[in-house]
């Protein structure tokens, strides 16, 4: 029988390794969810908030939803263009003005939209909600501290938690590497051991 090392109290570490391991295991946990949903349900991140956020609200124009999923239209285009190669969306000419072209969900994206996981932000922010609000600004105002020290104000940065690589065109196409099959079968039966790597 196996026993599981014993955990290390964090809380008698400095400060600065406090801080750099929390923020790994952000990280960390993001790369294993995105990897994840990938592999499971072939979408990356922000497909998924995207085809989640059409299916909630029904047919949108692109520049509504980038603005509803906070994403430049440049960048959305691309999205939109891979869900509907998946047959997850489909674009159509509005009834009402046919120069506008609206978006929406086709049956197997609404399918995949009702057993997808939730994405990361959404259940963060269902958390942060449950918080007094004084809380919220510490938590808030700290890391923007971070942001701040690491000097990396400049770089833009949508609500999405999910790493950039999903936004490559091929990223759900690529075959998994052993360490992320690995990391993925860690994510599923291991959820604890996330900072420990």
């Amino acid at each position: 029988m196996s026993v599981n090392p014993p955990q290390a109290d964090s809380s008698a570490l400095p400060y600065p390794e406090r801080i750099l391991r929390a923020i790994r295991r952000i990280i960390r946990a993001i790369d294993m969810y995105s990897h994840k949903l990938a592999v499971e349900s072939g979408v990356t991140v922000p497909q998924l908030s995207c085809l989640l956020r059409i299916v909630e609200v029904g047919p949108l124009s692109l520049k509504t939803l980038a603005n509803e999923v906070d994403l430049s239209a440049s960048t959305l285009v691309g999205i939109i263009d891979r869900l509907e190669k998946k047959d997850l969306v489909k674009r159509e000419r509005s009834t009402v003005d046919r120069r506008h072209v609206l978006i929406s969900a086709t049956e197997s994206g609404a399918i995949l939209a009702s057993v997808a996981p939730s994405p990361l932000q959404d259940r963060l922010h269902e958390s942060l909600e449950s918080l007094p609000e004084l809380e919220r600004a510490a938590i808030a105002l700290s890391l923007e501290r971070i942001v701040d020290l690491m000097q990396i104000r400049q770089v833009e940065a949508a609500p999405i938690l999910d790493t950039g690589v999903s936004l490559q065109p091929d990223v759900t196409e690529q075959l998994p590497s052993m360490e992320e099959e690995s990391l993925t079968q860690e994510m599923t039966s291991n959820p604890e051991q996330l900072a420990h790597g």
